[in-house]
């Protein structure tokens, strides 16, 4: 009798725990569902067929959360957000999970010349002009469309002259969840006057859980063979560096946190890595590998010429409560932008952004997702 006391135990512990690994904790969607100005503000759940869940909203085209399983076979929420609309809208959550535009990054003294004429941009950055500006498109309602289960297609119009910027622009974004467990982004956007456009996606990810500590422990590898150093301000200095015997060398995998106290007078410029790596490469390709103790890793594909590397090194946990209340300490989470390269439209030697009449901006990139 106490062997079969023992196996029904067993099967009995079998089968919560496998109850727990599918278990996957959804904010409900009347948090998200209100009215800013006109606009009708929603939440939405993809997922695919092996159970991989992702919700967005359309406030700001934001990833709420990203469900993927660890080692241990169980869900993990792996992006940093909130619980409610109204999170959202405060101050400190200005960029967790957004959609960035019109121009992702720095833009110097918040202007730029283009076919002769000064455009004055806003300035969100002491002098400077910060991912989009005051009302970038994190902070707009978008128009939203559920394609299926696991596609969801968002459209945003920015008028002439929103922030400063020239010109008429149309965007849409088609998030989707694949079956290769990815998350796929991919822009597309026209303009009927030229105008400088650099999109991104800025969600703050800890493979370990979204809150759960630093993540100096991740071990990250980049292709990238060279680096744009920064001011005191954060700005491009317009060289373009290699990263070899430097902290910025990450051809060879390593941990986050391994150089990431050396003595360099750019890692104290950015607080931390907050830096753009070149991606030499053509088309969409590999930008960046990560993995936590978790077992979860991530690989991010992109068709853009550059990433930006942050480490979280502004978060604070008296401001930024999250999800569950946790609090998102400094570094408890890092960012991976797949963009162009910051201040391009001051920068001759930097690859062009600028966007004309008939033509079509499309960019792509895919955070892959896998476990160990």
């Amino acid at each position: 009798m106490k062997k079969y006391s023992f196996l029904l135990s067993l099967f009995i512990l079998l089968i919560a725990c496998k109850k727990h690994s599918t278990t996957i904790a959804l904010i409900p969607k009347n948090k998200f569902e209100t009215k800013i100005g006109t606009k009708q503000v929603s939440l939405y759940n993809l997922k695919n067929q092996k159970g991989m869940t992702c919700q967005i909203t359309n406030f700001g085209a934001r990833v709420v959360s990203l469900w993927v399983k660890d080692k241990n076979d169980i869900f993990t929420d792996i992006v940093l957000g909130y619980d409610s609309i109204e999170d959202y809208q405060k101050p400190g959550a200005n960029y967790i999970g957004a959609t960035i535009g019109r121009y992702a990054n720095r833009i110097a003294a918040g202007k730029f010349t283009l076919n002769d004429s000064t455009y004055i941009l806003a300035k969100n950055n002491g002098e400077n002009h910060a991912h989009g500006g005051v009302k970038g498109f994190n902070n707009v309602v978008w128009d939203a469309n559920q394609l299926s289960e696991s596609e969801l297609q968002l459209t945003y119009f920015s008028p002439d002259g929103e922030e400063g910027y020239p010109g008429n622009l149309t965007v849409s974004l088609l998030y989707s969840l694949s079956e290769a467990n990815e998350l796929k982004i991919s822009y597309t956007a026209t303009c009927d006057q030229e105008t400088p456009i650099n999109l991104t996606h800025h969600s703050f990810f800890n493979l370990n859980g979204a809150g759960a500590g630093e993540i100096t422990d991740h071990l990250l590898s980049m292709p990238a063979t060279k680096y744009i150093p920064i001011t005191e301000d954060a700005l491009p200095t317009g060289e373009i560096l290699p990263v070899l015997n430097t902290p910025f060398d990450f051809t060879a995998t390593k941990t986050i946190g391994k150089h990431i106290g050396a003595n360099s007078e750019q890692l104290v410029f950015g607080h931390g890595y907050d830096h753009c790596f070149v991606l030499e490469a053509t088309g969409v390709k590999l930008a960046a590998k990560l993995e936590a103790p978790s077992g979860i890793c991530m690989e991010v594909y992109t068709s853009e010429p550059g990433i930006q590397l942050y480490t979280g090194n502004f978060l604070n946990g008296a401001i930024h409560i999250g999800k569950g209340a946790k609090h998102y300490e400094r570094r408890t989470a890092l960012c991976l932008e797949a963009q162009h390269y910051p201040n391009s439209p001051n920068q001759a030697n930097f690859p062009s952004t600028i966007l004309k009449p008939g033509t079509t901006y499309q960019s792509t990139t895919n955070y892959k997702f896998g476990n160990k």
